[in-house]
C-alpha cells in the first residue's frame, strides 16, 4: 500500500461503524503473532485529558531514556498521527506498512466471522498500531482508550499501569446514564495486581467505583496531586493537572524520576488542537473541547492565553450527541461576538440551531458562516489585529481547520 491507499483503506472500514466486543481485537491479535505482549504498556482511560496525559507520560518516559511509543485518538490531519515512537509521528511510509499488516490480518479474522461481522476502523487502527509498535522494540507504550474500556479495541494489552483521567457524563448510550456506570466501564482495563493512578478531581462517585475495583483486584491505588511541581511549556492549568497525572504515573512505572528529565519532559510537550496558537495578529486559539468539562477547562485556562485582547471572537460548531446548551452557558460570556458554522462530521448540529440556542441564553452577537475556514476567516476580521480567534466545540471543527482546504474529508469516528 501507499500512504494514499493506507488512508483510503483505513476510511473504508469506517463503513462497519462501532461494534462493541473484544473477539475481532484477540482474533487479529493472533493472526499478528501478539505484537501486545511485546512491550510494557501504560493504558490511559478517561473522559477528558486523555490525549494530553498520554503524550505527557510518553515523554517523560523517553526523556528517561526508554524506548517509547504512544498511541492516540483521534487525529487532526492524518490518521499516522495516532502512532507515534518517541517524540515523533509515525512516518507515512510505515504508516501504509503497518495498515497493510493489519489489513491481511482482518481478512483472515473475517473468513472465520459471520458475514456481517466486519472489523472495525479503531480495530484495524490499534491492530496496527500494536504491530508496528513491537516491530519498532519499544520498550513501552502509553495506549490511550477510545470509547470506554472493557470492550474497547485497545483493552487487550497487559498493561501494568492504568491511569483515569476523569469522568464526565458522555456516550451514556453505550457506558451507562451514570458517572458510577462510566467509571466502572473504564475501569475494566484496571489488570489484578497492577497499579491504578487518579487525577485530581476525579468525580467522587468514580473515586468510589476505582476504590472497589482496586480491593476487588488486589490493586495500588494512588492519587495523584493538581500541582505538576514544574513549569510547563504547553498553556492551561488543566494541562498542569495533566501533567502532574503523567508525572505520577511515570513514576510508578519506573520507581524513580529524575528531574532534570522531568523538566525537559515538561518544556517540550505539546499537544495539537488543545490550547494550540496558530496565529497571533489577531491571535488564533484552536483547542478541541467538545462536552461541558473540556469548555469549563478551556474557560478557566483562555485569562491565561488571551490577557487583555479584545474583542474575543468565538467559531462554535457541536455535535449532536453534545450538550450543546451546557457548553454555550460556558463559552458564550467569555465572548464578544460568536461565529456559529458546521464541520464536516455529519452528526456536526445544524449553526441555525445553535444560533437559536445561543440567543435562548442570551448570548453576544451571532451569525452563521458555513465552512470552518471561511468562519474563521470572518472572525479574524471581527476581531481585529487586536483581539483573538477562538475556535472550539468539537475536535472535528479543528481537524477541518487544520486540514488543507482541498484535503479529502476526515475520518467521522
Amino acid at each position: 500500500m501507499t500512504p494514499e491507499e493506507a488512508e483510503r483503506y483505513v476510511l473504508s472500514r469506517e463503513l462497519f461503524g462501532m461494534r462493541f466486543g473484544l473477539d475481532r481485537m484477540r482474533r487479529m491479535m493472533t493472526a499478528l503473532g501478539h505484537p501486545e505482549r511485546k512491550f510494557e504498556s501504560v493504558h490511559v482511560v478517561g473522559t477528558n485529558g486523555k490525549s494530553s496525559t498520554t503524550r505527557m507520560i510518553a515523554a517523560i518516559l523517553s526523556w528517561h531514556g526508554l524506548l517509547t511509543g504512544a498511541y492516540l485518538s483521534p487525529h487532526l490531519v492524518s490518521f499516522g498521527e495516532r502512532i507515534r515512537i518517541g517524540d515523533r509521528d509515525l512516518e507515512r511510509s510505515a504508516f501504509a506498512a503497518a495498515v497493510q499488516r493489519a489489513a491481511r490480518a482482518a481478512e483472515l479474522v473475517e473468513h472465520s466471522l459471520p458475514p456481517e461481522d466486519r472489523v472495525t476502523q479503531f480495530e484495524l487502527l490499534t491492530a496496527a498500531a500494536y504491530s508496528e509498535l513491537a516491530r519498532r522494540d519499544v520498550d513501552v507504550a502509553v495506549i490511550e482508550a477510545g470509547l470506554g474500556g472493557r470492550y474497547d479495541a485497545t483493552n487487550v494489552i497487559p498493561s501494568k499501569v492504568q491511569v483515569l483521567t476523569s469522568v464526565g457524563l458522555e456516550h451514556t448510550r453505550w457506558l451507562g446514564p451514570t458517572i458510577g456506570a462510566i467509571a466502572a466501564e473504564k475501569l475494566d482495563v484496571v489488570r489484578e495486581g497492577a497499579t491504578l493512578v487518579l487525577g485530581d478531581g476525579v468525580h467522587p462517585e468514580a473515586s468510589a467505583v476505582a476504590e472497589a475495583v482496586a480491593a476487588e483486584r488486589g490493586v495500588r491505588l494512588i492519587r495523584a496531586p493538581a500541582d505538576p511541581g514544574v513549569a510547563l511549556g504547553a498553556p492551561g492549568a488543566f494541562q498542569r493537572r495533566n501533567f502532574a497525572l503523567a508525572r505520577t504515573a511515570a513514576e510508578v512505572f519506573l520507581g524513580e524520576l529524575d528531574e532534570a528529565a522531568v523538566a525537559a519532559a515538561a518544556a517540550s510537550v505539546r499537544v495539537p488542537g488543545r490550547l494550540q496558537i496558530v496565529d497571533d495578529d489577531p491571535l488564533v486559539l484552536l483547542d478541541g473541547a467538545h462536552n461541558p468539562e473540556g469548555t469549563a477547562a478551556l474557560t478557566e485556562s483562555l485569562p491565561e492565553i488571551v490577557g487583555a485582547r479584545r474583542p474575543v471572537v468565538g467559531v462554535i460548531s457541536i455535535l449532536d450527541d453534545k450538550d450543546a446548551a451546557a457548553m454555550l452557558r460556558t463559552l458564550l460570556p467569555e465572548c464578544d461576538a460568536v461565529i456559529f458554522t458546521s464541520s464536516q462530521n455529519p452528526r456536526a448540529l445544524p449553526p441555525p440551531t445553535l444560533l437559536s440556542l445561543a440567543g435562548q441564553l442570551g448570548g453576544p452577537p451571532a451569525e452563521i458562516v458555513p465552512g470552518a475556514h471561511a468562519a474563521v476567516l470572518r472572525a479574524r476580521e471581527l476581531a481585529g489585529a487586536s483581539g483573538a480567534v477562538v475556535v472550539s466545540g468539537s475536535i472535528y471543527l479543528i481537524a477541518d481547520v487544520l486540514q488543507p482546504t482541498a484535503r479529502h474529508r476526515a475520518s467521522m469516528l
